[in-house]
């Protein structure tokens, strides 16, 4: 089915929006703290919404259809614990949160100077953004073929070079225009717009497949390579239980590393509305992992069942047109769903990879140019910039990153699953960047020397990963070791560089100079506390139930009842998998008792998720209201523009 006037309508009508939008706030940005991170005025609802949509990009909605065609339910079962459990564990107790806003840098970089020394942080500032945009380098291929494939372009070269033109230029427009303040405004718009679509799509699709059809078909999966059964997957390709249990390695060592959202990290009011926005994300998810599960199901249940043997014929022969493997399975679901939803829905779907792509792309291009500027260039000036100048430069970066995606996805061959790919790329910074951040900001004896050597091992490792993957890609090695390293996929290699940059961080801070770092002033505790970062406090100190679920003095009343419904929320979703995983580890468990498990999980997680999108949508508004309030009345602070003074070189 080809997009009618009413798809095309709703596309335009957000564009419209989100660009009338974009320019309004332009007039708010008068500093670089404005434009870094919207001068640190957002609340948690605004936070939740916009960091959600910035995270969540076209490329990602197709790498989730990618992984769910291929594996089916049990994916969920472990996402469970990657994307659910452990990030709201560690976000309700503030793991890394906290501490990081609690040190006012405004980038990650800024932090490991503060922490460490000038030099490292220029070192690792480049590492940042090396990884950074060799992992963004295929976003705009893999939107662009989204595109291509769902509206039926011509499959040319032109098309696709005019394609990824056109989406990068409208990132590029939000994020140079109002830099923070633009881009989380826009996207909490698309990210609004979003969720509602997935609610109305998600009823339309529960109408086209019976759940009889779906289960039919999943039912036919091979021997321990079940598309039902979380626990018979030992002979899935790939997405196997070691993939599963090193993803959750990587969610917990590497939480809050990955700086593509840089902006949103240093964008809260105060540390408490840092956590707590990153807290809510467990109630944002529900209906959106509903809409990325469910659609590449139906996409699979379309060409394998028999009842829709006719309608699937032209899909298929679209598919096998396409020779390269890798590519084919990446569109494989786009191409099902232009055939299968109808019009209204077609737009709808079409309007959310748009804004999945700008909001993704817009923020992308702002951290990592922004990081450039800030933690590779600047640190070697000695005389600041002025403000104007400042944020020019910034946005000549973000030009110069734009630049570097488009021509690296017109180069780069990409031969693996998405998600490998960035487990491997982003392992050239997070590799090593999980043991700088936890040891800089929990353990005192952290060294300079170890944090160096902690983010060069895990960067070579990484590096060496990717280059002997891409050359046995061109000319297969014989030597034995070197084609077993090539042979292994993004996740498993990504691992080692994690545990070979722990145990260099330990060794070496053990080994040198015995240092004591003064953590409390770093994180601006005690006599060293700022007024600007002063959060509600109760009258008396925490004790009992409060104290243990990790309620400080900073919770109100009302922060309590959401905290704890978080609490119960998480704990009961902790409950079952825990329980789940023994009981399916000791038993021979049917999967007839999965059919019903999932059929629940589905209905459960679209109402839940639905009833949180309103709550969410009022109180993004009201933040959003006064975050413009806090931006018309700021005083401009020349001096807050991510240097670090009186920091001793090493």
């Amino acid at each position: 089915m080809n997009m009618n006037w009413i798809d095309w309508s709703i596309v335009g009508g957000l564009l419209v929006l989100i660009t009338a939008a974009a320019v309004y706030t332009r007039h708010y940005t008068k500093s670089v703290a404005d434009f870094l991170a919207a001068n640190r005025s957002a609340g948690r609802y605004l936070l939740c919404i916009s960091d959600g949509m910035a995270g969540l990009g076209a490329i990602t909605v197709v790498m989730f259809f990618e992984m769910y065609y291929q594996a089916g339910f049990p994916v969920i079962w472990w996402d469970i614990m990657r994307m659910m459990l452990i990030p709201t564990v560690l976000s309700l107790f503030g793991w890394i949160i906290y501490r990081l806003r609690q040190t006012r840098a405004l980038t990650l970089a800024q932090f490991f100077e503060m922490r460490y020394s000038r030099n490292f942080r220029i070192f690792s500032g480049f590492l940042i953004w090396f990884s950074g945009i060799v992992n963004f380098g295929i976003f705009p291929a893999v939107g662009a073929r989204f595109f291509i494939h769902f509206l039926a372009l011509p499959n040319t070269t032109f098309i696709y070079v005019l394609t990824m033109l056109i989406l990068l230029g409208f990132s590029l427009l939000f994020a140079l225009v109002g830099g923070q303040i633009a881009i989380m405004v826009t996207d909490f718009i698309q990210g609004v717009f979003c969720n509602i679509m997935f609610i109305v799509i998600i009823i339309v699709v529960f109408f086209m497949f019976r759940w009889e059809q779906i289960i039919e078909v999943l039912s036919r999966a091979p021997t321990d390579a079940s598309m039902l059964n979380p626990f018979k997957v030992s002979k899935a390709a790939d997405f196997n239980m070691v993939f599963y249990l090193i993803v959750a390695f990587t969610a917990t060592y590497g939480f809050s590393s990955w700086q593509g959202t840089q902006g949103y990290n240093a964008a809260a009011r105060n540390a408490h509305e840092a956590r707590m926005g990153k807290s809510l994300a467990t109630w944002r998810l529900p209906i959106q992992s509903v809409f990325m599960v469910l659609l590449p199901i139906c996409a699979y249940t379309f060409l394998h069942h028999s009842d829709f043997a006719l309608q699937a014929g032209e899909a298929k022969q679209a598919i096998a047109a396409i020779d390269n493997e890798v590519i084919s399975k990446q569109v494989r679901v786009t191409i099902v769903l232009r055939h299968i939803l109808p019009t209204g829905v077609m737009g709808g779907l079409c309007a959310i990879m748009l804004a999945a792509f700008i909001s993704n792309h817009d923020t992308y291009l702002h951290s990592w140019g922004c990081v450039l500027v800030q933690d590779v260039v600047l640190p070697f000036r000695k005389k600041p910039l002025s403000p104007k100048e400042h944020i020019k430069w910034l946005r000549w970066s973000i030009f110069g990153v734009a630049a570097f995606i488009f021509l690296f996805s017109l180069l780069f061959k990409q031969t693996e699953y998405i998600i490998m790919f960035f487990n491997i790329t982003g392992a050239i910074f997070i590799g090593g960047a999980g043991s700088v951040i936890i040891g800089g900001l929990y353990w005192k004896r952290g060294t300079t020397t170890g944090a160096w050597a902690g983010m060069i091992v895990g960067a070579t490792l990484a590096v060496s990963s990717i280059v002997i993957k891409q050359i046995h890609q061109l000319s297969p090695f014989e030597n034995e070791a070197l084609s077993y390293v090539a042979s292994l996929n993004g996740v498993i290699l990504s691992f080692w560089s994690a545990v070979g940059a722990i145990a260099s961080y330990i060794v070496f801070s053990l080994a040198g100079k015995r240092e004591v770092f003064n953590l409390e002033k770093m994180l601006h505790k005690g006599k060293y506390a700022i007024d600007d970062d002063n959060t509600e406090v109760a009258s008396e100190p925490v004790k009992g139930l409060t104290a243990l679920l990790g309620m400080g003095k900073d919770f109100n009343r009302r922060d309590k009842i959401v905290y704890m419904g978080m609490t119960a929320w998480i704990t009961t979703l902790g409950t079952i998998f825990v329980v789940g995983t023994i009981y399916n580890l000791t038993a021979d468990v049917k999967d007839s008792w999965w059919i019903i498990f999932w059929k629940y999980y589905l209905w459960v997680f679209f109402v839940f998720g639905s009833v949180v999108t309103v709550w969410f949508t009022i109180g993004g508004i009201i933040d959003m209201k006064k975050m413009f309030h806090r931006l018309k009345g700021e005083s401009v602070d020349e001096a807050d523009d991510g240097r670090v003074f009186h920091n001793n070189e090493s």
